[in-house]
């Protein structure tokens, strides 16, 4: 039974932080809060982590899962930025977007988008995820906790240590989270397009958004 943690939302404990980075170098898988909802996370690195992530969604291999950075400078080593996204990212980030980007060499290839090789990015505006990948020292790889059959994310903290409890290897909580998943932006082509309406608003993009 993984150990369920509650952390404080905006000063979260440091033990229990460097007990999340131990597990996740340790090959383990975590649930967290985001700034938008609860996810499943583990290292871009970690298969056996993505696998079982796999199978408590149901996702097959063709699914795109998100890297979730803690700074653009960090975020800049797998995805390829022109002035313009540039711009946009540091207008936007931290906050509810998801980008999507031409992945550099540095993404693994199972990661990537194989016909456009992109990648989706985030800067969560949450301090535990800063935190928590700030120690990592790199990117998490992550997934809305969102179950098969599901029209929304689970939010409720006893649910969520009660379904997953015995799935991953720790889940860290931090009170009732969200239900509206990441605004997801392709950022491949200008200008940019919303794949996916979610927690943030298009409109505060400051451009002309083909939905």
């Amino acid at each position: 039974m993984a150990s369920c943690v509650d952390l404080h939302p905006v000063n979260p404990q440091p033990r229990q932080v460097a007990q999340a980075v131990a597990v996740l170098r340790a090959g383990g898988l975590l649930v967290y809060p985001t700034d938008t909802c609860y996810a499943l996370g583990c290292m871009i690195a970690a298969r056996e982590p993505q696998e079982r992530l796999r199978r408590i969604r149901q996702l097959d291999v063709q699914h795109d899962f998100s890297l979730l950075f803690s700074s653009i400078s960090q975020l800049a080593d797998y995805a390829k930025l022109d002035d313009r996204a540039y711009g946009l990212l540091r207008k936007t980030l931290p906050g509810p977007y998801t980008f999507i980007l031409p992945a550099t060499k540095d993404v693994p290839r199972r990661l990537a988008d194989p016909r456009k090789r992109s990648v989706g990015v985030r800067i969560p505006k949450n301090s535990l995820c800063e935190k928590l990948i700030t120690d990592l020292g790199e990117p998490l790889m992550s997934s809305t906790l969102q179950l098969p059959g599901a029209s929304a994310p689970l939010t409720d903290p006893d649910e969520i240590c009660e379904v997953l409890g015995k799935q991953v290897d720790m889940v860290l909580l931090s009170g009732v989270g969200g239900v509206l998943c990441s605004t997801v932006v392709d950022l491949l082509q200008w200008p940019p397009r919303v794949l996916r309406e979610g927690a943030g608003n298009p409109e505060s993009l400051g451009l002309s958004v083909v939905v």
